[in-house]
């Protein structure tokens, strides 16, 4: 094949899912002039498994995203049918918006958004080889012959890299939904030293909502109060749709005990690793035995069509004992399957061979960012292809890379807890795995990330005062509101009486006063009432700030503990294995890994605290030994 010289970019983003799409809108914002090559134009931010964005971590990710000036959160709240508050009776820092999309629309209108953005190139094309000189990349090679320049490029593939349906004891080349498979590509990163993993992912059937009986399901509709995932929404959706709960009987058990012979994940036909917090039906009524029925939630894929995601009935089973699954299920037994569910195997990158910045470490100025890197979700994608194209951007233009903290962002523990730690399997973000969960709320994303995407570039001058005013009514809020006494009078004590709450006897400071767990902020304001309207964005901050406030000051005394092991920063090239003292299986994780920080390196598996101290003293007594290169 003949080659030609295509263009020359800033910034190349391989690939248009969800990473891919953040990444190249990051890039082209921050003034690198930008590429997206995509195999599929008509596939741009395309949901291959389940129609919704968000839910616990994930829907606080979405607002990280939001924060930092990416799209995720725009277009999932101009083009969702449905949007809920879960967690609603559980603390704050577990709080979470889920929204249904439509995916139809969402595709069309995260192209639209690309399509409009200054410094971005979209052209449809199948990438197969990196052009690499002296561990540098230097540009990539389409499959007719395209070359294309760039000084920076991020790979964001998804799940295409040599990417094989299985349904039953078929198995095919394809990437999601039928797709084109990406084999030269993941053929060539292999050859370049990239070491990959083989992972594997499903979905469910789809049915046709005209054969639902939905009498026998239960309704779950959306919050009628008017939510969103970006801060620069003002319009919203009130015409939703529902969903359906129903429930697995013990007859779709035993069609499943009896069939599971033929099921490739126990046939041996699938190798690669499945997310543990997203099985199969196969795999839950295996390992949870004890169960007699598992939740089936039937979800709307759009507006415009009639096509049902039967989410909970992910299967690789044959389509035959598909549709058997199916007509076990209560509202189901007359029910039309559209398309059968199957199974994805493909190849992941080794997510310790990236730095914190998603640099790969083996070659210079490239970037991969999504599924790529062994994650699972729409958010997490997304979460690291904005830093990537930041990143790339950045380094792309001269200037200094970015990395977030566990302790600033879900973005930063998704990030750090792939490169430091790595994944056996398809990593799923959950607000177990943040330590610093209290501070890292839904409510406060923009307080944590506003500020890092304005003086990026991301964030417009109007937004950017926007925030700073809410900023300030907070802060100015929670002041008052320890400022001001509330005395005893007969109307407080018959607000704190409905609220199940002990009377006053001498008079308290209104924050004092808020901190009871029975009391809520309006409630309060009802006595002592702000000279200007509150919002309900301030109002909720402000009720979380003073009522968990102790909590709060401990975890922010324990990120000021951890940044200083941050800020001690280990030499680069440092060689481990002339450290005496440190164990052998530590000194060949922290080669592998090469932490930036002390901090970092504690995190690391198979590295002990003897280890870290050992090698705090090391480098603080200056005598550095390096490895070679």
């Amino acid at each position: 094949m003949p080659q030609f010289e295509a263009g020359t970019f800033d910034c190349i983003v391989i690939g248009a899912g969800h990473a891919g799409v953040e990444a190249a809108l990051a890039s082209a914002k921050m003034g690198a002039s930008t590429l997206v090559l995509t195999m599929n134009l008509d596939m741009i931010a395309f949901m291959p498994c389940n129609p919704s964005l968000g839910g616990p971590a994930k829907g606080i990710v979405v607002r990280e995203i939001d924060a930092l000036g990416g799209a995720m959160g725009k277009v999932i709240d101009k083009t969702h049918i449905q949007m809920r508050m879960l967690n609603t009776g559980k603390g704050p820092a577990v709080r979470a918006l889920r929204a249904q999309a439509d995916k139809v629309l969402y595709q069309q209108e995260m192209k639209r958004v690309l399509e409009e953005q200054e410094n971005l190139t979209l052209h449809q094309g199948v990438v197969e080889e990196l052009i690499v000189e002296d561990n540098e990349v230097k540009g990539l090679i389409t499959q007719i012959g395209a070359v294309y320049r760039a000084k920076t490029i991020i790979i964001t593939t998804g799940t295409f890299l040599r990417g094989e349906v299985i349904i039953g004891d078929l198995k095919y080349s394809s990437g999601p939904n039928n797709q084109m498979p990406a084999i030269k590509l993941a053929e060539n990163l292999q050859e370049l030293g990239l070491e990959t993993v083989r992972f594997k992912t499903g979905t469910p059937p789809r049915i046709n909502g005209n054969t639902i009986d939905y009498s026998k399901t239960e309704i779950q509709p959306g919050d009628e109060v008017p939510r969103s995932f970006s801060y620069e929404t003002t319009e919203f959706i009130m015409d939703q749709l529902p969903c359906w709960l129903t429930y697995t009987t013990p007859r779709t058990h035993e069609i499943i005990n009896e069939n599971l012979h033929l099921s490739p994940m126990y046939s041996g036909m699938i190798k690669g690793k499945g997310p543990s917090y997203c099985p199969s039906i196969e795999d839950k009524i295996v390992r949870f035995a004890d169960k007699s029925r598992h939740q089936i939630f039937l979800e709307p894929e759009g507006r415009n069509t009639k096509e049902y995601y039967v989410q909970g009935l992910s299967t690789s089973l044959p389509e035959h004992v598909q549709r058997r699954l199916i007509e076990s299920v209560p509202g189901l037994e007359k029910a039309e399957m559209m398309r059968a569910g199957y199974a994805i195997e493909y190849d992941s990158i080794i997510a310790t061979q990236l730095w914190p910045t998603l640099e790969t470490k083996k070659i210079k100025n490239l970037y991969t960012a999504g599924q790529i890197n062994g994650t699972s979700g729409y958010e997490e994608a997304a979460a690291q292809g904005i830093m990537a194209g930041i990143n790339a951007a950045r380094k792309a233009l001269g200037k200094e890379e970015v990395i977030l903290g566990r302790s600033d962002a879900y973005i930063g523990v998704l990030i750090d807890d792939l490169v430091t730690k790595g994944t056996s399997e398809p990593y799923r973000l959950l607000t177990s795995r943040a330590e610093y969960r209290l501070l890292l709320r839904h409510d406060n994303a923009d307080i944590r990330l506003t500020e890092i995407g304005y003086q990026l570039g991301m964030i417009s001058e109007e937004r950017h005062e926007k925030f700073l005013e809410k900023k300030q009514q907070i802060e100015e809020e929670i002041e008052r509101l320890r400022k001001v006494t509330i005395k005893p009078s007969e109307a407080v004590q018959e607000i704190i009486h409905q609220s199940g709450g002990t009377e006053l006897r001498e008079p308290m400071k209104a924050a004092d006063l808020l901190k009871r767990p029975e009391m809520k902020y309006e409630q309060i304001i009802t006595v002592v009432p702000p000279e200007e309207e509150i919002t309900p964005e301030v109002a909720e901050q402000v009720e979380i700030f003073i009522k968990y406030e102790g909590y709060i000051e401990k975890s922010m005394q324990q990120v000021e503990r951890m940044k200083k092991m941050e800020n001690k920063r280990i030499p680069e090239n440092i060689d481990y294995y002339a450290i005496n003292g440190i164990a052998k299986e530590a000194k060949a994780n922290l080669t592998a890994v090469r932490p930036l920080s002390i901090a970092q390196a504690s995190r690391i598996s198979g590295v002990n605290p003897a280890d870290i101290s050992i090698l705090l003293v090391y480098i603080e007594q200056g005598k550095i030994a390096k490895i070679s290169g």
